[in-house]
């Protein structure tokens, strides 16, 4: 009788300690901290409570550069995860790594999930896909530069605060005033590079490299020591000498100074729509599309986006990937990319995501949110505007940051420091080439 009972309970608690089923744990390695991380574990939540079969593990590896590193040294370990979220500087690498990576649109049709090309928006559909239009990498986190302005600091200045500059010599002038009237700073980029250097290029429909700026092929050269962006980066650094330009950091370190009240203006990610609102409050700032210059272009042409997709590694068994699968079709879903959208500022990759988000009243809400998106689709994309596909991308930003650097600090001239970027960015596509005939 003892034994009897004793084997029931040992039963009793092994079924208590063991799932009623043996789910397929699928690993996320991703680069989103803090809030961002907070609503990276809701999205695998979501998923995880939508169905059975899977669960999605989420893991923080630090920024993109880092996560980058950690899934390269994992797969060679072959302990890689299921799923990367890689940023957009590391697309030609990731093409590039032959054998590493399951092309999301294969991945689609083995797992015989639906899958729609036609639902994305054009160019963050086109800017992860080959040429012929086959979707690689699936994109999650998608943003493209936007200018924010602060309203006080613009109505102190003697200005309509809901009237923001369209072009780069109204924000000059609207900028020194507002310095004259005691504004700390005019105003301040983040992410320098890919704002005023790649974006700039595209908003005009200026080549940023041969070849369809990379599309065509990786034996390409570097052109974005133009003219145009020369004279466009020597203002910059002359506006620096009374405080209309103030550089405030690689990546996103200038945002401070905005968040603050000390400048102006400010152009950055469309994804920092939601710090900025925590930090000054919806009525106190705008969103407005980038300003452009009418000596280069009668009109802007279209921005290009930033942020990051999900790559799909190799190695795993097949079940697994069925899993995959359906965690993309989950997060490209329109409501959970619209709640996505909402919730970080990040374009919604969907146009149906973007139709939701319009009808629940949210861009009457929070004016501005549109912009991004509206400015991603304002002229069908050109091959200067299409986006970039550069080997060795996040090595030759760095480089490109430390030339403009040296224009800030009065170092060197604009055409010197974009001459010398472009010949020490041209030597590591070199490299770049050699490696991946």
């Amino acid at each position: 009788m003892t034994r009897i009972n004793f084997s029931a309970v040992a039963v009793a608690a092994v079924l208590a300690s063991t799932p009623a089923w043996a789910q397929t744990e699928i690993q996320w390695w991703h680069a989103m901290g803090g809030n961002l991380g907070e609503a990276v574990n809701a999205l695998a939540d979501g998923f995880n409570k939508s169905q059975s079969e899977y669960k999605v593990n989420p893991v923080y590896k630090g920024s993109y550069t880092e996560t980058l590193t950690a899934a390269i040294a994992a797969f060679r370990a072959k302990q890689a995860p299921h799923i990367v979220q890689v940023f957009e500087v590391g697309t030609a690498n990731m093409m590039a790594a032959k054998g590493a990576v399951y092309p999301v649109f294969q991945l689609m049709a083995d797992a015989k999930e639906p899958f729609d090309p036609k639902a994305y928006i054009g160019p963050v559909y086109g800017y992860y896909s080959t040429t012929d239009g086959k979707l690689l990498s699936m994109p999650f986190n998608s943003s493209t530069p936007v200018l924010y302005w602060n309203k006080e600091l613009l109505a102190k200045a003697g200005y309509d605060p809901n009237k923001p500059p369209t072009t780069w010599p109204e924000l000059g002038e609207m900028a020194k005033k507002a310095v004259a009237a005691g504004a700390k700073c005019g105003f301040t980029p983040q992410w320098q590079t890919w704002t005023m250097i790649e974006n700039y290029g595209a908003w005009h429909n200026l080549p940023y490299a041969t070849k369809a700026n990379g599309f065509g092929g990786i034996d390409i050269e570097l052109k974005f020591n133009d003219p145009a962006r020369v004279k466009f980066i020597q203002m910059l650094a002359d506006w620096g000498k009374d405080k209309t330009f103030v550089y405030g950091g690689r990546e996103g370190k200038s945002t401070a100074l905005f968040t603050a009240g000390d400048c102006v203006f400010h152009i950055a990610s469309s994804a920092t729509a939601s710090a900025i609102d925590k930090a000054l409050g919806t009525d106190k700032f705008g969103i407005a599309m980038m300003p452009y210059s009418p000596d280069v272009a009668p009109k802007p042409q279209n921005s290009i986006i930033g942020g990051a997709t999900l790559w799909v590694l190799q190695g795993k068994p097949a079940s697994e990937y069925k899993g995959v699968a359906k965690f993309l079709t989950y997060l490209a879903s329109a409501p959970v990319q619209a709640k996505w959208h909402q919730e970080t500022g990040y374009v919604p990759v969907s146009l149906a995501a973007a139709e939701i988000t319009e009808k629940a009243g949210f861009y009457q809400k929070f004016p501005g949110r549109d912009v991004a998106v509206k400015e991603l689709t304002l002229n069908p994309p050109t091959e200067n505007s299409k986006g970039l596909r550069i080997g060795n991308f996040v090595q030759i930003r760095d480089v490109v940051d430390e030339e403009l650097e040296a224009v800030w600090s009065g170092k060197k001239d604009a055409k010197a420091a974009l001459d010398e970027a472009v010949k020490r960015g041209n030597e590591l596509l070199k490299k770049f080439e050699a490696a991946n005939k």
